[in-house]
């Protein structure tokens, strides 16, 4: 008889919405607003630097590069982000490149969570976090954004969800390592205030607790909000690992060009994670990266800049999709930045009734039932909560907008069918 494998920090997170959700988009061929990458191409001076790493003259640019990242990128990186903190950085010491942004996380967890450690989670919260909690061998502390509903039948805004700050300081304790931070918010594109951030910023150093800020977003803000790093604010710089993505950054999702930057202390430990375990990012998709990054630092605060262009475009995406989705009924909570708008869907219960003993959330169930009757995908939002507050947000999906227009069309015509089909009833 073979010993029994028992894995004890994966239990409870073997299962992945992403994993079930790209499947069935798959299987029923549907408009996909589900997972959050555009279908639309980076820019043409990003996509000719990858086009000239691959094709060049530049051989090495097929072999391994620098493994805490590709010099030219980290060059560049430290220029441009030590711009923004208004500090500078040791290209060296203060950056390294991941494999995404996904992997800059699993090293922050693994490198800086130990056993009985406690790491507060802002709610509702990218799904990966709490499985990494768990796999470092910390404990998720769990605190709820609050939505304080607008009045006079205004469309909530992701601004009217906030931290009640006594809860949030009662969350604190001898056993807190870290708080994690992402502004903006996905799934709801909420962008924290400055008032929220130092609220946050003071607590972290009153108790001497790290911050993992996973800014992935941020260029993606719209409506004149103003999107505040929280390495920038004081006394954190020395205990903050910002987490940013070329992905989200040049719209090439696929690419898997991440970094983190913070102080050399803890980047330190970072570091030996990540040379124990992926060693190495692609050394082309870096030179390209790099190539961007210099261009966009030349035209910084420019018209002409991709960083002003694109947010932008995706602003007048986001206000098509609303309008798209206010037609049928559902109400879409106005987001100040990402990629995704979170849409109510309680008007829709009469379309699938409610299951009060199904062990599956609503919002699981609707999409699921969209996808294979109306040929759309979304994504339910009770998946980016707490086990004890699924149920509290099961009337909520998130759709993204970063979308060619032509597949928001496509999408709209399936909702201004949706409504037809519901008002002859």
């Amino acid at each position: 008889m073979s010993r029994m494998v028992q894995a004890r920090r994966l239990e409870g997170v073997e299962k992945n919405i992403w994993v079930e959700f790209v499947k069935l988009a798959a299987t029923y061929k549907t408009v996909n607003l589900g997972q959050g990458f555009p279908n639309f191409p980076p820019p043409d001076f990003v996509r000719e630097a990858l086009v000239e790493a691959v094709g060049g003259e530049n051989t090495l640019l097929h072999q391994y590069t620098r493994e805490f990242g590709h010099p030219r990128l980290v060059a560049i990186l430290a220029r441009f982000f030590g711009k923004l903190l208004g500090r500078d950085l040791d290209p060296l010491k203060n950056v390294m490149v991941t494999v995404g942004a996904y992997e800059a996380l699993f090293c922050c967890f693994q490198a800086l969570v130990d056993d009985g450690d406690e790491v507060i989670i802002i709610e509702p919260y990218f799904d990966c976090y709490e499985p990494m909690v768990k796999m470092a061998g910390g404990t998720s502390v769990f605190i709820p954004l609050q939505l304080n509903a607008a009045e006079g039948g205004k469309l909530n805004s992701s601004r009217d969800w906030q931290l009640n700050p006594a809860e949030l300081a009662a969350k604190f304790t001898k056993r807190t390592k870290a708080i994690v931070l992402n502004s903006p918010n996905n799934p709801l594109g909420k962008v924290f205030s400055r008032k929220e951030m130092e609220l946050i910023a003071e607590l972290c150093v009153r108790h001497d607790v790290l911050c993992f800020s996973d800014e992935v977003y941020e260029w993606l803000v719209y409506d004149g909000n103003k999107h505040i790093r929280m390495a920038s604010l004081p006394g954190m710089w020395e205990r903050t690992v910002t987490i940013g993505s070329a992905g989200k950054t040049f719209s090439a999702t696929g690419w898997k060009v991440g970094w983190t930057i913070g102080p050399d202390h803890l980047l330190k430990h970072l570091r030996t994670i990540h040379q124990n375990s992926v060693y190495h990012c692609a050394t082309a998709a870096q030179e390209a990266v790099a190539c961007g990054l210099e261009k966009e630092f030349e035209r910084f605060g420019k018209p002409e800049s991709y960083f002003a262009q694109l947010p932008q475009r995706l602003q007048r995406k986001r206000d098509f999709l609303v309008q798209s989705l206010l037609a049928v009924g559902m109400k879409p909570i106005i987001p100040e930045g990402s990629y995704f708008v979170v849409a109510d869907l309680s008007e829709f219960k009469d379309e699938l009734p409610d299951e009060p003993d199904s062990e599956e959330p609503y919002d699981y169930r609707f999409t699921k039932w969209m996808i294979k009757n109306k040929g759309l995908t979304a994504i339910p939002v009770s998946a980016f909560f707490s086990p004890p507050q699924k149920k509290n947000f099961d009337h909520l999906i998130r759709f993204c907008f970063a979308k060619e227009d032509s597949t928001l069309e496509a999408a709209d015509s399936i909702l201004q069918q949706w409504s037809r089909e519901t008002q002859g009833q």
